[in-house]
């Protein structure tokens, strides 16, 4: 069977500023507008989409030469109720073991809340676990800074 690709998608109540969080998150980058439009507020005019669902949704992709899922970001009229079942793990501190790694999952997480996001908890070292920061995005989805 052939490799798919995966989109991963968030609900959200504001879906460009998350997309916009999550750039700076992973390094990606807004996706470019359909071919034959130079920017979606010229997409969205030609499509006649009203100026009221024009956040409707948003993606962020990889940098161009890059590979990995496209990030997809939908409105919807409810909130985040519950805890994720699902979350990221973003590899902040590849390599990097101890203290080195707890200082720069740290340092990343200090930069990640100037954006936004809310640190949970910390996770030191352990003989099972090499030490994590468990974080919220601006909209309350978890996920681990590892």
């Amino acid at each position: 069977m052939a490799m798919r690709e995966v989109q991963i998608t968030f609900d959200s109540a504001d879906p460009g500023a998350l997309a916009g969080f999550w750039c700076e998150v992973l390094g990606y980058r807004f996706q470019d507008p359909p071919p034959g439009f130079d920017t979606w507020e010229a997409a969205l005019d030609a499509w006649g989409v009203p100026t009221e669902e024009r956040n409707s949704r948003s993606a962020a992709v990889p940098p161009e030469g890059e590979s990995g899922p496209r990030l997809f970001f939908q409105r919807v009229p409810e909130g985040k109720t519950a805890k994720n079942r699902m979350h990221l793990d973003v590899r902040a501190a590849p390599g990097l073991r101890d203290d080195a790694r707890m200082a720069a999952l740290a340092a990343e997480a200090d930069r990640l809340v100037s954006l936004g996001a809310r640190v949970v908890r910390r996770m030191e070292p352990n003989a099972m676990d090499q030490g994590t920061i468990v974080m919220q995005d601006p909209e309350g989805n978890e996920f681990c800074l590892d």
